[in-house]
């Protein structure tokens, strides 16, 4: 039976000063067997010293990140509940980049590690942390390639646990909430198809084609002839292994290609969907210049991304997502990607909110991580597998709360054939 107070009476107040938080709502379960905390809250399990060495030397996101990733502290109970009380007070309650602890609040932790025998170096970081300025200048070829393979390429079978046999990673489109996520992805798949108006003998460009199924959708069941590019190499490998078995390679054609290099248009409608969030704020004008050129006059461009609802942005590598998830990743409010499209002359066609959609899109993701994870563990080792639930589980709540949101924009270059008078043509 666990101790009340001791060891994890220190560390709960630890966790308050690391929070910025008079009051943390979980039970704290310390590795010498005491329990500190309210009754019934979410249990945290820190089980080492160097859990509270990292907090030390990292006292915020990045440094609990850490410490999770390494297995030195661990979640007891559901993984959506301890996140919302750890994400209801303090510092994480605050959406995007919030104050670091004080010098007062370093202090405070240094001496709590020295009476607990916490003290020592900073522990390395976990192998599965990267640091992005080490490739070179930002959003660079070279750099946005390392980027998306420190993300994408961690296994195809990984994934294929993770997403289903949809193989799709970016948010779904729900009837309801009881629609199983992979009709759920089927119907986005479609929705994209009919809002770019696809037809057969039309050349469509999938811009981050991911694991090739738009590209491998609009080809089966609209006649388009697609190209997908990518700068995964594991991506484009299972793409094209899935198109050949469907016997589409004469209409799907996989490039490992960053789209800036495209060369073949025009097309006459591109897909770009969970990509631009890759681009950056600098790189946004010259993206949508980008693909206007690839489009011919009339043609339409769906550019399906991830908006920042919370404020200003400030989005860095010295973050959990910066470190272990997203690299060089920016999420920008939904107004400055509808400018920069409109600025090089695209008619905004349909705005389409689904944010919604995304919550219970990360929910069944992580439902499918919970329900495979030995065998994503064995697929990716334990560390990638506890990177994707600490952070789809987040994302999720943030998705809930309104501080992200997901759109889908589309726009025609003009010329060519006039747009639908009304949506009907594709809701």
């Amino acid at each position: 039976m666990a101790r009340t107070g001791g060891v994890a009476a220190q560390l709960a107040h630890a966790l308050g000063v690391v929070l910025g938080a008079d009051e943390v709502p979980l039970r704290v379960f310390a590795w010498d067997g005491s329990e500190a905390g309210p009754g019934g809250a979410p249990l945290l399990v820190v089980r080492s010293r160097r859990a509270l060495r990292r907090l030390v030397w990292a006292p915020g996101q990045l440094g609990l990140g850490r410490a999770y990733v390494a297995g030195e502290i661990d979640i007891a109970d559901d993984v959506f509940a301890t996140f919302a009380a750890l994400s209801s007070v303090g510092r994480l309650a605050v959406p995007g980049r919030t104050p670091g602890a004080s010098a007062g609040e370093r202090l405070e932790l240094l001496h709590t590690a020295v009476r607990l025998g916490a003290l020592g170096p900073e522990p390395p970081p976990p192998p599965e942390e990267i640091d992005p300025g080490r490739h070179g200048r930002r959003h660079s070829r070279g750099r946005d390639a390392a980027a998306v393979s420190h993300h994408y390429d961690v296994g195809n079978d990984f994934y294929a646990l993770v997403l289903g046999p949809s193989m799709v990673y970016s948010c779904a489109v729900w009837e309801d909430e009881h629609t199983g996520l992979d009709a759920a992805q089927q119907a986005k798949l479609d929705l994209v198809c009919r809002k770019l108006g696809l037809a057969p003998g039309m050349r469509l460009l999938d811009v981050g084609c991911g694991w090739g199924s738009l590209a491998l959708h609009a080809a089966q069941r609209y006649g388009a002839d697609v190209v997908g590019v990518t700068v995964s190499t594991e991506q484009a490998s299972s793409a094209r292994k899935r198109a050949a078995e469907a016997g589409l390679t004469d209409r799907v054609d996989i490039r490992v290609q960053d789209y800036r290099d495209v060369d073949d248009g025009p097309f006459q409608a591109i897909s770009s969907v969970g990509m631009a969030e890759h681009v950056g704020r600098g790189q946004l004008s010259a993206y949508a210049s980008r693909l206007h050129d690839l489009l011919q006059p009339g043609g339409r461009l769906l550019n399906h991304a991830i908006s920042w609802n919370a404020g200003e942005t400030r989005w860095d590598n010295d973050t959990f997502i910066g470190r272990y998830v997203f690299p060089d990743g920016e999420l920008l409010p939904l107004a400055e990607t509808v400018a920069a499209l409109e600025c090089q002359g695209l008619e905004v066609l349909d705005v389409e909110a689904l944010r919604r959609h995304y919550a219970l899109t990360l929910r069944a993701w992580v439902r499918r991580l919970e329900d495979h994870w030995d065998e994503a563990v064995a697929a990716a080792g334990e560390g990638r597998a506890r990177v994707w639930r600490l952070y789809m589980a987040a994302c999720a709540l943030a998705f809930e709360a309104g501080s992200m949101g997901v759109n889908q924009v589309l726009v025609q270059r003009p010329g060519g054939t006039a747009p639908p008078l009304r949506r009907s043509a594709w809701v």
